[in-house]
């Protein structure tokens, strides 16, 4: 079970960074991307039907953790306390950003929530890429330098989040945003897989045997997570599905 387990984090967290990445990486380049208030909109309206459904892949994978590793979740809320705090903080400014913005048709109310979301989207880059770098540095065998060498090593997925989220800006977007997402030399399924990657390489730097959870909060939760991916997936393949063309319109946010 602690394999099947394993297994499942793996997939939950891979598909966060993944499907999620993509939000995260268009409102990095937000400002980029529009530069009025009704370019905006049209970027937001390419990730609005999917950063909702995409969450759901991370709070599943939390509570993969709660679960089945334990000992997980302590290292990473005690031992990368600041990380998982900011990350945590961006989150919420994010979205915040993303649901407030259009609740006032004023130009301030919308450039100061469009603000939110660029803070917030590079703040979740620059947690998610600290976390990913202290994993990665523990697995190099580097993670007795603590904090700091995590997140150097970090440092370039950055970049990562930059290049997935306009990869995915060039598929959804059209007019003039999506002419400004075509000068970076990007593809969604290359970063895609890099993230995948990613996430496997850091996992290689736990030591499973020390974190996990006792044999039936394994067996639970490992069964639990086979029975939930199958739906997750059909209603993640039913919501791209639904919205695969290009935005040419604002939407309500």
């Amino acid at each position: 079970m602690e394999m099947l387990a394993m297994a499942m984090l793996a997939v939950f967290t891979a598909g966060y960074l993944v499907l999620a990445g993509a939000d995260i990486g268009v409102g990095m380049v937000l400002p980029v991307l529009g530069r009025g208030q009704g370019e905006r909109r049209l970027v937001i309206a390419g990730i609005a039907p999917f950063f909702l459904g995409n969450e759901v892949w991370l709070v599943s994978a939390v509570g993969i953790v709660a679960g089945a590793f334990p000992g997980l979740e302590h290292r990473l809320l005690e031992g990368l306390f600041p990380v998982a705090g900011a990350l945590v903080v961006a989150w919420v400014v994010r979205d915040m950003g993303l649901w407030l913005r259009g609740r006032v048709d004023a130009r301030v109310w919308r450039a100061v929530w469009d603000g939110a979301v660029v803070a917030g989207s590079w703040g979740l880059a620059l947690a998610w890429s600290s976390l990913l770098g202290t994993l990665l540095a523990d697995a190099a065998g580097a993670g007795g330098s603590g904090f700091n060498v995590g997140s150097v090593a970090g440092l370039p997925l950055v970049v990562l989040f930059v290049l997935h989220g306009a990869g995915f800006a060039r598929w959804r977007l059209s007019g003039e945003p999506l002419r400004r997402a075509r000068r970076v030399p990007a593809r969604y399924g290359v970063t895609a897989v890099v993230l995948v990657a990613v996430t496997v390489v850091a996992g290689l730097g736990v030591e499973w045997s020390r974190v996990q959870a006792s044999p039936a909060g394994l067996a639970v939760t490992a069964v639990m997570t086979v029975v939930l991916l199958p739906l997750l997936l059909a209603a993640q393949g039913l919501v791209w599905w639904t919205f695969r063309g290009r935005v040419t319109a604002p939407t309500y946010l």
